[in-house]
């Protein structure tokens, strides 16, 4: 149901008795993992970047001659990626009434009556302020996965974080088959390029990231048919189902953002949010705004970015069918 924008009153916004369920899923297995909102690291500029280096081939025939003059001096470059926080504001607003009328209640067509004592909720402020967070919360998890790199020269336009599907350009995989026909091989060809690259070291983090699509042609391919069983494992707090492959066994996590098709390889060890702190505030606060009239007003601000380390040590499918809707259709 769409909310409300502007200032909250007790003509707009509504108190109802019983039990409160949530009507939108508000789980990001994927930021909650890393470090949700209050994890992570800190960095002192909105454009941030890390570095990387690498090795050569491993080779059989290095071996040197007794008493021989030192060999040529050899050094290895390190290459450096980057990503930028972006900004997620918010605020809420309601008037002196909507915050004293705690025990008013709304009946659909009549008129607004008093409920005595009973609170429903206890604090507007504190359950709209709630409700902003796991808002904004799943729009990181969003931006994580889908994000386009932004990072104007002034501020006429956002900055944009780089979500892991931009993020990955050198293992990646585009397979004629669909949810329906995807097989165990097709998926192991591209775990197989992510650890050849040196991805999936750690044993426990080793995760593949899908849709609901997918995520049953995974249990179909790797469990269903394989007659293997599922296993669980805890990552950063987060439960996940785990399969055995030819390269360890591999987390899945379904998370709601990833397009139905894609699928994500992932080390997630290699992965972190990255915050930058406002000085005296920390970062993802809630502050009181400025007094304009009867009514309070809070807004809630953070500063965000995902570190993603080594790409090459990620990868992503793409299988054929339908993709998932576009944002806003």
């Amino acid at each position: 149901m769409p909310g409300i924008v502007g200032q909250g009153t007790t003509y707009n916004l509504p108190n109802y008795t019983g039990e409160l369920f949530s009507a939108t899923p508000e789980d990001t297995p994927l930021l909650s993992a890393i470090g949700g909102l209050t994890g992570g690291k800190a960095v002192t500029a909105p454009l941030f970047e890390w570095q990387g280096d690498d090795l050569r081939d491993a080779e059989d025939n290095r071996q040197r001659l007794e008493g021989a003059n030192a060999p040529d001096s050899e050094l290895r470059k390190r290459y450096k990626d980057r990503n930028v926080v972006e900004i997620h504001q918010e605020a809420v607003e309601l008037s002196y009434t909507r915050q004293a009328s705690t025990g008013l209640l709304t009946t659909d067509g009549d008129a607004m009556v008093t409920i005595g004592n009973i609170t429903i909720p206890a604090s507007e402020m504190a359950y709209q302020i709630s409700a902003q967070l796991k808002q904004i919360a799943r729009d990181v998890e969003k931006s994580f996965i889908t994000g386009t790199f932004n990072n104007p020269s002034d501020n006429t336009a956002p900055r944009r974080t780089k979500g892991l599907l931009e993020a990955i350009v050198t293992n990646t995989m585009t397979t004629t088959k669909t949810a329906a026909t995807l097989d165990a091989d097709t998926v192991l060809d591209l775990v197989q390029k992510a650890w050849d690259n040196g991805g999936l070291q750690e044993s426990e983090t080793r995760t593949i990231i899908v849709n609901s699509t997918l995520k049953r042609a995974l249990t179909r391919a790797f469990i269903t048919d394989a007659k293997y069983e599922e296993g669980t494992r805890n990552v950063g707090g987060v439960d996940l189902h785990t399969i055995v492959t030819d390269f360890g066994s591999l987390n899945i996590m379904l998370d709601r953002n990833v397009p139905k098709d894609k699928l994500i390889v992932c080390s997630m060890e290699q992965l972190s949010p990255v915050f930058l702190e406002i000085p005296g505030k920390g970062h993802f606060f809630a502050e009181p705004l400025a007094k304009t009239g009867a009514s309070d007003k809070v807004q809630l601000y953070g500063e965000i970015g995902l570190e993603y380390g080594n790409e090459r040590a990620h990868a992503v499918l793409t299988v054929a069918g339908p993709q998932a809707p576009k944002s806003g259709k």
